[in-house]
């Protein structure tokens, strides 16, 4: 394990008004600075789901993360999303949801945000399933179809590179509005 990884403190505070920002298309061949920050984000994501690691580092929980959140207004992203035998990684750039289901779902227990050091009551409704497209690090175009979990945190992590907080997206007066209309997950 390097020394110099990606610590929580380096993460982008809810209070920092670069989150709001827009991020920007990126251009092909991504710069090597740019990889680096991939591999840091895929780095810190797997650590931060392995128990002794998160403990060892001092590490926030994390299945995704969005260059901005580095305050890095750059289109790209990744995610490290936990299966059964390990994790499937997934890193994409210049992502855009081309489709999505119509059902709609939320997290029960509550959507959660690595910029976000507070707990936040409310229902996110998100898509069941959405299809993303966009580009690998070598400037290939790639396709993800994703459903449930995985789906929420394709569409959290392209919210950020739009400058949107999962929770615009709560009723203020009314939290929990949608909860019978959406399927708990």
């Amino acid at each position: 394990m390097v020394t110099d990884m990606l610590k929580t403190k380096d993460i982008l505070d809810e209070k920092d008004k670069r989150l709001r920002l827009v991020s920007k298309e990126v251009t092909f061949p991504m710069e090597k600075e740019d990889i680096d920050h991939i591999n840091e984000m895929i780095e810190y994501l797997t650590n931060s789901q392995i128990e002794e690691e998160a403990e060892k580092y001092d590490l926030r929980p994390g299945m995704g993360m969005a260059a901005i959140q580095l305050g890095i207004p750059k289109r790209y992203l990744t995610i490290v999303h936990e299966v059964e035998d390990g994790f499937d990684t997934y890193v994409i750039v210049n992502p855009k949801i081309i489709s999505n289901s119509v059902e709609k779902i939320y997290v029960e227990e509550g959507e959660g945000c690595l910029s976000v050091n507070r707990e936040v009551d409310g229902i996110v409704p998100r898509f069941a399933r959405v299809t993303v497209e966009g580009y690998d690090t070598d400037g290939n175009q790639i396709r993800i179809r994703a459903r449930e979990e995985l789906a929420i945190a394709f569409q959290h992590e392209i919210d950020h590179l739009n400058g949107v907080m999962f929770y615009d997206h709560i009723d203020p007066k009314d939290p929990f509005k949608g909860q019978n209309e959406y399927r708990a997950i």
